[in-house]
């Protein structure tokens, strides 16, 4: 029978909604495990500490709630930091579960003991530690709270052994946690419409987390009344339609020169829900300062001070000022050639892919899985320069389409790709990967197929990490070190796990691997054999290094 302060803890996540919950067992937990098993919860078994968390990480983004994670104590909660601080840097809500030694062991360097007050101090919002007399439910309510309240992020509780089975006397009925969003000031609002009256190049920028459906809708209907192109951060791209006429492209590594020049020469910014941290600045160059003639007006839940130069900062999430701008009339200018202008920008930096030496041309694969994929299709990946195709060339259509690591962390395009192929059972998941990203969290392909999360990773290879040897190649021209990786068979791989595989090595074989994979019953794994000298879409490595 499970313990009652482990009972009373599952029930609080059950308070909380919480259907699916990704671990990796240890015995420093074993009470909450026995209070999982009956308790309805789907509990997702993955092969390592990081790719779980990761799992959790992206399973909140899919649903607006806290992912939820447990690991066991010492190199457990150190494996799992790796998708902490992806849930910090990408703002994103979750709560990690870390076993403990007992209380009385605390402090002693105990076996596989962690403070983990210190270890996730700086990533984390908070971290508890059940002690005697507490009352997991209680905490949990507050973890959950803390995660989604302001800027959204990772919250950890660690659970002491000898506290998982006991409980105090007494305790109230479990109250979940309600996070009440801010609602825009009227005054405020008023503001914000006489500037954008006023405007006559205006940009609107959109990032951040917890965005709905809902607000998308809404954003695609401001743009359109009042007349604004619209660009989105570095991986948000599912926050706009890219086939809309006035989807102006993305802030990401390599934005587009003339985007920049755009948003630069614009009279009124309007930054959405982004901390608009380096990438999306260009490394702290873009927006940082005063711009004669150019307003900046921010809007975010919790950085209200990102922008000290900001003529106006509205301290809610972007919902709800787009909401309530719905209510407003429009724009009386009319903008519409700015708009095309900004449009016809995106088009030529992102129509047609540029051909690339070797057999294997990724543009052509990109081009490809635009149209034979659903506009409900879920895209994820990790982090390399293979992730510049995805971003540049392909076409995101809808909210909840996109799971891709702002932080750029490698490694997580499987881990990501297994929980939306688990929360999203009927659309088609797709996961981008580098040979060196893959192999970071690859084992996670096992994951998918004992709980048949049907995905398709497409690994692309080069044979080296690519992006390190792109830069090792600029600051060390033909002295690389340590860049190159010997790779498996990965469709052999895949097989050898029950998975498809197969192995593209052609352009014209992705097609037809791409059918049979989409077809198969089972996760699967296209193997990309890429030319090393595809270095980037528009740059070689012989070109790099001057040879």
């Amino acid at each position: 029978m499970p313990t009652p302060a482990a009972a009373r803890l599952v029930d609080a996540l059950l308070a909380h909604g919480v259907d699916r919950a990704f671990c990796v067992p240890g015995e420093s937990y074993l009470n909450v495990l026995d209070a999982l098993r009956d308790s309805g919860i789907h509990t997702v078994a993955a092969r390592q500490e990081g790719g779980a968390a990761m799992m959790a990480e992206a399973d909140a983004k899919l649903t607006g709630r806290p992912g939820v994670c447990f690991v066991t104590r010492g190199p457990g909660a150190t494996n799992a930091s790796a998708g902490v601080h992806v849930a910090e840097q990408d703002s994103t809500p979750m709560v990690l579960f870390v076993g403990q030694v007992s209380t009385g062991m605390l402090g002693r360097g105990a076996f596989q003991e962690v403070d983990y007050r210190q270890l996730f101090g700086g990533m984390a919002k908070r971290v508890f530690q059940l002690d005697h007399g507490d009352d997991p439910g209680a905490v949990v309510c507050e973890a959950f709270h803390i995660a989604s309240d302001g800027r959204p992020g990772p919250v950890v509780v660690a659970l002491p052994e000898d506290v998982q089975d006991r409980l105090p006397d007494g305790l109230p009925p479990l109250t979940p946690s309600v996070t009440a969003a801010a609602d825009v000031d009227t005054s405020a609002l008023t503001e914000l419409t006489a500037r954008l009256t006023q405007a006559r190049q205006p940009m609107l920028i959109a990032g951040g987390s917890g965005w709905s459906a809902s607000a998308v809708a809404d954003l695609q209907r401001i743009a359109e009344t009042w007349q604004l192109p619209v660009s989105v951060v570095f991986r948000r791209q599912q926050l706009f339609n890219h086939d809309h006429p006035h989807y102006a492209g993305d802030c990401g590594i390599g934005i587009n020169p003339s985007l920049r020049d755009r948003i630069e020469q614009s009279d009124l910014v309007l930054v959405l829900g982004s901390r608009f941290s380096e990438i999306p600045s260009q490394g702290y160059t873009l927006l940082e300062a005063p711009v004669a003639g150019q307003q900046l007006v921010h809007v975010h839940a919790a950085e209200t001070a990102r922008f000290p130069h900001a003529d106006q900062v509205l301290a809610c999430h972007p919902a709800a000022v787009l909401r309530a701008l719905t209510r407003v009339p429009g724009s009386p200018k009319d903008r519409s050639d700015w708009v095309a202008a900004a449009r016809a920008d995106f088009d030529a930096w992102s129509g047609q892919p540029p051909a690339i030496p070797g057999s294997l041309q990724m543009g052509q694969v990109i081009q490809t899985l635009r149209t034979a994929l659903a506009d409900d299709a879920i895209i994820t990946n990790g982090a390399g320069n293979y992730a510049t195709w995805i971003h540049r060339f392909f076409r995101f259509r809808g909210f909840g389409t996109q799971l891709a690591p702002t932080s750029g962390s490698m490694g997580y395009g499987v881990p990501a790709a297994v929980a939306a192929a688990l929360r999203c059972p009927d659309r088609t998941v797709i996961c981008m990967a580098g040979d060196g990203c893959f192999q970071m969290t690859g084992q996670e392909f096992g994951t998918a197929v004992q709980y048949g999360a049907r995905l398709i990773v497409l690994v692309v290879d080069n044979g080296m990490y690519g992006t390190i040897r792109m830069h090792q190649e600029r600051r060390f021209p033909r002295r690389d070190h340590a860049t190159d990786i010997v790779n498996p068979d990965f469709a052999a791989l895949a097989r050898a796990y029950g998975g498809f595989g197969a192995t593209v090595a052609t352009t014209e074989a992705f097609a037809p691997a791409l059918e049979a994979a989409m077809a198969a019953d089972v996760p699967g794994i296209l193997h990309l054999k890429l030319d090393p000298e595809a270095i980037t879409p528009n740059m070689t490595l012989s070109a790099l290094s001057g040879s």
